[in-house]
């Protein structure tokens, strides 16, 4: 299949495939974790997207063998510490947030590996989702000090429930890919060897129905999601916000990348 790139930012590649486009996060040896490159590219390629006349499906998917780890340590210290990247990195979420809802394309997550924290968001938000039968998702923003702002406590209580969704949030557990499909966070789970020709198979198929209708059910059906953007979307942000210069936070923080860091040095000595 012929495929031109639309956007190369190193850290996210969109290539177009006919009607399709595929967004690639594109730090493998780094599972994808956020880099501030690819977190405002996020915040932008949505409309790009929904302003190019020749695009009808959108595919979201990472390179190597995660979806996306999320959250980026060195980034979380820059953020704990610089008030204005702070502010920056929730305006960002916001647009990737927003981005996803309004975009008038369904987007298909093919969720190749571990989708983690931002990650996890990234499939929660989109359309539909393939998941990988060695995948899973979870949400752990609570078990590094932070508030799940960033898409959690907006679209989990509305795909699995309340209680549910509070279990998942404050525990941060992961969810095995055949427990996302038994929750409603997947469609369905696929052999990670098939999963991107099942997802650009399903893009032919949404692509070939009628575009206007296809959009105006997405945005009909989305209006749900609206009314949490109106109602839940600023305060879990704002919350968040805060919570990324909390002392818990930052003693997390620290503890991880220093048990990081005596582990690297346990496997070189």
């Amino acid at each position: 299949m012929d495929a031109a790139v639309d956007v190369d930012m190193a850290d996210l590649v969109v290539t177009s495939h006919g009607p399709v486009r595929l967004i690639e996060l594109n730090r493998p040896d780094q599972l994808n974790a956020m880099s501030e490159e690819l977190h405002s590219g996020l915040a932008s390629v949505w409309d790009t997207l929904a302003d190019d006349p020749q695009a009808r499906v959108v595919v979201l998917t990472g390179r190597g063998r995660a979806f996306s780890a999320g959250g980026n340590f060195d980034i979380m210290t820059r953020v704990q510490r610089d008030s204005a990247f702070r502010e920056q990195n929730v305006d960002e979420a916001r647009r990737i947030i927003t981005g996803m809802v309004r975009c008038p394309l369904p987007v298909i997550a093919a969720v190749n590996g571990p989708a983690v924290g931002l990650g996890c968001s990234l499939a929660l938000l989109s359309d539909l989702v393939l998941i990988a039968d060695d995948a899973y998702v979870a949400d752990p923003h609570v078990q590094v000090g932070l508030v799940a702002g960033d898409g959690g406590a907006l679209v989990l209580p509305l795909l699995v429930g309340l209680t549910r969704a509070k279990e998942l949030l404050f525990l941060g557990d992961r969810m095995s890919a055949e427990e996302a499909v038994r929750l409603g966070v997947a469609n369905r789970v696929v052999p990670k060897d098939k999963l991107m020709d099942e997802a650009m198979d399903l893009a032919g198929r949404l692509a070939a129905l009628p575009a206007q209708a296809l959009r105006e059910t997405k945005r009909a059906v989305n209006l749900h999601l609206e009314q949490a953007l109106a109602t839940v979307l600023e305060p879990a942000l704002l919350a968040e916000r805060d919570s990324m210069h909390s002392p818990d936070h930052i003693a997390l923080v620290e503890k991880i990348i220093a048990a990081r860091a005596r582990r690297r040095a346990d496997e070189k000595g």
